[in-house]
């Protein structure tokens, strides 16, 4: 029974990092200008083709929206993956602008999802720790050393 668990589990990451593999080559290839240009010369064929012409009405304007919803889709994945990448370059220039930073999510574009899934539960973690230091700090009294501090404040808050 274990043994086949763990060729489940083989299979499933195999799975995965194939899926992964597809996925980043079909955004790569739909977010291409020559993609774009590619299925705007098919959509105007289609629609210079003389079965096109010989259709009614109302499957003509059928197949314009359809011819102008599918040049949308790679519009669209232009301009997410350049928002994306301006995105990833900012991110990463503050990252290493910042020396106590970790590095290990400079290049998180390029992880897989279990990697980052990772990533984010290190964070989280430190998140909530941060986040219980900073109550803690909040809810104990500021320790006061000597006895002219008090004076000073007081004599400074009087004065504004």
């Amino acid at each position: 029974m274990s043994q086949l668990c763990i060729q489940l589990k083989n299979l499933y990451r195999h799975t995965e990092n194939l899926f992964e593999r597809l996925t980043s080559v079909v955004t790569a290839i739909l977010g291409n200008s020559i993609t774009f240009i590619v299925a705007l010369g098919i959509v105007i064929y289609w629609w210079t083709d003389h079965h096109f012409f010989s259709q009614g009405l109302h499957e003509k304007i059928e197949n314009i929206i359809l011819g102008a919803s599918f040049l949308t889709l790679f519009i669209i994945q232009k301009a997410f993956s350049r928002f994306s990448g301006s995105l990833h370059l900012k991110v990463n220039e503050l990252v290493a602008s910042h020396e106590p930073a970790n590095n290990a999510v400079l290049s998180s574009e390029d992880k897989t999802e279990s990697e980052i899934i990772e990533l984010a539960k290190e964070y989280t973690e430190l998140g909530e720790q941060a986040l219980l230091e900073k109550l803690k700090t909040e809810t104990e009294p500021p320790l006061v050393t000597e006895p002219d501090e008090i004076v000073k404040k007081e004599h400074s808050s009087s004065t504004l």
